[in-house]
Order: structure tokens, then sequence, then C-alpha cells
């Protein structure tokens, strides 16, 4: 079950078809969609303003979303929030790819269609139009997004949109299978020969 929890009488409240894995944390004035599957490791932390992730976002591993009392932080339809990325008080349109690493601070309003690149800093209150391709340290406005582009992001998308439903059919706890070694057949005489070469240095 996941770390889910009651904050000052606001109850996470989730769709039936969404997933939030046992790892994932989700505190407060949260609301889960459809078809949103949250990742291990992710904090969802709506205890000084409101969280809202609509149907068909997922929000990757060791994500934070929090924000400033008061503030409501805002994922449209299908927004794809990559491993590890930061969302501080932001809204995020529809459809948008927010890359691995990035942040994006308070007040920032990314546009639909958007794709912010992996590692990319969005200053607060940067506003974003739609269907750009954002990217760096503060981020800049390099490029519109092509069709070609997006067509890739929301395939992507769609395979995570799927992804609740193979984790609740299919996700268990288990024990590792176990074996003798860690190297497949043909590494074991390199391996060997490593164990061989650090005794002799010592």
């Amino acid at each position: 079950m996941a770390n889910i929890f009651e904050f000052k009488g606001h109850r996470p409240v989730v769709h039936k078809s969404a997933f939030v894995h046992p790892n994932a944390t989700v505190t407060g004035n949260v609301t889960i969609g459809a078809d949103v599957y949250i990742g291990p490791g992710a904090a969802i932390r709506g205890d000084w303003g409101e969280i809202v992730i609509e149907d068909g976002c997922n929000v990757q591993e060791n994500c934070t979303i929090h924000m400033f009392p008061g503030v409501k932080v805002l994922l449209k339809e299908g927004a794809h929030i990559g491993h590890g990325a930061i969302i501080h008080g932001a809204t995020i349109g529809k459809n948008v790819l927010v890359g691995m690493n990035s942040v994006l601070m308070d007040n920032v309003i990314v546009g639909d269609e958007c794709i912010i690149g992996a590692l990319s800093f969005v200053p607060a209150d940067m506003i974003i139009p739609d269907r750009k391709v954002v990217v760096g340290n503060p981020a800049k406005i390099i490029k519109d997004v092509s069709d070609e582009m997006i067509s890739w992001k929301t395939a992507g998308t769609k395979l995570y949109q799927q992804l609740p439903k193979d984790c609740f059919e299919t996700l268990k706890p288990c024990e590792p299978l176990r074996h003798s070694s860690p190297f497949k057949p043909e590494q074991e005489d390199l391996y060997k020969t490593l164990n061989e070469t650090v005794k002799k240095k010592k």
C-alpha cells in the first residue's frame, strides 16, 4: 500500500485506476486523476497548498511536487514528469514533457505540448507559450515543438498510461532468484583473472 497521509483534514483523492507506488508518498490536499502513474520515491506534498494531477499524467521516480503556502500546483492532462524533476508551485500544460532532473519554480506557467529539456532550471514567474522547446540554466526557449517531436512524446506517455493497469495486474513483492555468481558464465574467467591480479597487488 502506498504511503498516503491526511494532513489538517485534507485527505488525498486518488482515482481507482491510478497507480501510486508503495514507495511514493502523497500528503494532504492532492487529487490524482485516472490512469495516472506515480513512481517510487516520488514526494507529492499538498500540505501548504493544493496539487491537482489530471488524467493520464505520470510522475516518475524521485520527483518532488510542492509549493509555497496558498498556491495550487496543476499538472494538466497527459503531463509527463521525468525522473528526479522538481515542480514547485508551477502549472504544467496538457501533454507537456518535463525532462529528467529539471526544476520548475514558483508561478511558472508551461503552455500545452511543450518540451522542457533534461536538467533545465525554469526560474520563477516564467511564462512559456504552447509548443516550445525549453532548455538550459536559466532556461530559454530555443525553438518550436515539431509535429514529429510531440508525436514521439505522446507515444511515450501512452506507455505510462498503460503502466498503472500493468502494475495492478503483475507488480508484487518477491524474493530475487539466487545464483552462486553475479556474473554470466562467459564473464567468469575475466572475474577470476581480476581477482588474482588484485590479490597479487596486495
